[in-house]
């Protein structure tokens, strides 16, 4: 109801419009709540390395939705490779963000030393990863 494109995210306002798509909401609260701290880092390397890891965060989640519809289908109908194709992006993602969260950014955030856009992606991801495919040991494999 919020989005012409009926899909989410959708940040609901309270006058009732809808903000919509995951990095635009970002872009809007930075820019209509400017008062420090903004979700991207200010320095450009930082600011560079958050938008990364969002890159990745979607990348990773583009492909589990894939998988997700392609495991709905009948088995016979399924695709081993694609779906084999897939894991490689979800796993390369998580690697890259892992490697991100060992990099050892001060108070344990991913970029920046303070709660970003780069902790808000991941957080997504590994949100979705946990409803939709419980089974995958993504805990185990990347603690960091």
């Amino acid at each position: 109801a919020y989005n012409p494109l009926e899909k989410l995210p959708v940040l609901v306002l309270p006058d009732g419009r809808g903000i919509y798509e995951s990095r635009f909401i970002l872009e809007w609260l930075d820019a209509k709540h400017p008062d420090p701290p903004l979700l991207a880092p200010a320095g450009t390397d930082d600011a560079l390395a958050a938008r990364q890891a969002e890159v990745i965060a979607d990348g990773v989640c583009d492909a589990l939705v894939l998988l997700f519809w392609e495991r709905r289908r009948p088995e016979e109908h399924q695709s081993a490779p694609w779906m084999a194709r897939q894991r490689r992006k979800v796993d390369g993602g998580l690697r890259a963000l892992s490697a991100l969260a060992e990099g050892g950014a001060p108070g344990g955030w991913l970029v920046g030393g303070r709660f970003g856009l780069a902790d808000i992606a991941a957080g997504a991801v590994l949100g979705y990863l946990d409803v939709r495919f419980p089974e995958h040991p993504w805990r185990s494999l990347h603690p960091a």
